[in-house]
């Protein structure tokens, strides 16, 4: 695995559209609830849009994993100040989407660091997102602070070509981005564009569980279990197989939308996002 690295700037160009069409939900501020995890873990939560933030209290720090759109970042320090008066020193973004990452340039404004997979720092700079990430990590990295430690694993493409986890050895939880969104409301959304893959999605989520957790914080959806986690990775094979086979038998593009409307619960932003890119990647 690689280790930990600081990203520069002149690497090749990638479209990154759906940072355009994710930032136009955060036009107000959503209403949050925090829910307990352990005694240090929390997960700040609201309805599907934005995803959760997770936060890590270290007896020095706040670690967070994804900070939601520019609008909510005041809410959600007002809801760790409820916790602790301990600042926010490092967010973990999982991926480069703004409900994830939006709330980055306030954070760095008041200090924090932002860290991100490299492809997904990439994906930041060429969608000339603000608050690009001060850190992008390979496949492996750790956050040890304040006798607390946060691990972040690159497993694979899957959302898009840069979601990380981040684990929790001590809580038994991870924090998977939207590798893993969990509920009817959230069906897989392949952003082709920013290098998602609906082909190696089932691999990620495989690899994922290999690490020893119970308790598992989504990237949408309420707070859930490793068997939830498993359960989705046959809905990423299922969906992965069930395209791959209307691409094979040449099933026309109005006849494939029209498949993964009904039996995916696929919305016109699933539909814009990944068909096409899925009849190129799975023909």
């Amino acid at each position: 695995m690689r280790s930990t690295i600081i990203r520069l700037f002149g690497l090749s160009l990638l479209s990154t559209g759906l940072w355009v069409g994710y930032s136009q939900f955060g036009t107000a501020p959503s209403k949050l609830n925090t829910v307990k995890i352990k005694d240090d873990l929390y997960v700040i939560h609201n309805d599907f849009v934005p995803g959760n933030t997770t936060a890590l209290i270290t007896n020095a720090v706040v670690i967070l994993v994804d900070d939601k759109f520019e609008i909510d970042y005041a809410n959600i320090v007002a809801e760790v100040k409820k916790i602790t008066n301990q600042p926010i020193k490092y967010v973990i973004n999982t991926h480069h989407h703004g409900d994830h990452s939006g709330g980055n340039a306030m954070a760095q404004k008041a200090g924090a660091t932002a860290i991100a997979h490299e492809n997904a720092l990439q994906n930041m700079l060429d969608g000339k997102q603000p608050g690009v990430a001060n850190i992008g990590v390979g496949d492996h990295s750790r956050i040890r602070l304040g006798g607390k430690e946060a691990e972040i694993f690159y497993f694979g493409r899957s959302h898009t070509n840069g979601d990380i986890s981040v684990y929790f050895p001590a809580q038994r939880t991870l924090a998977t981005g939207d590798m893993f969104t969990f509920g009817d409301a959230t069906p897989e959304l392949i952003d082709y564009a920013g290098g998602g893959s609906a082909k190696e999605w089932p691999a990620t989520v495989h690899n994922a569980l290999r690490l020893d957790f119970d308790t598992v914080v989504p990237g949408h959806g309420v707070v859930t279990t490793k068997a939830e986690l498993a359960k989705y990775e046959q809905s990423t094979i299922r969906l992965r197989n069930r395209l791959h086979d209307m691409v094979v038998a040449k099933k026309t593009r109005a006849e494939m939308v029209n498949v993964m409307k009904k039996e995916f619960h696929w919305a016109d932003l699933h539909v814009d996002s990944s068909l096409d890119g899925a009849m190129v990647e799975l023909r």
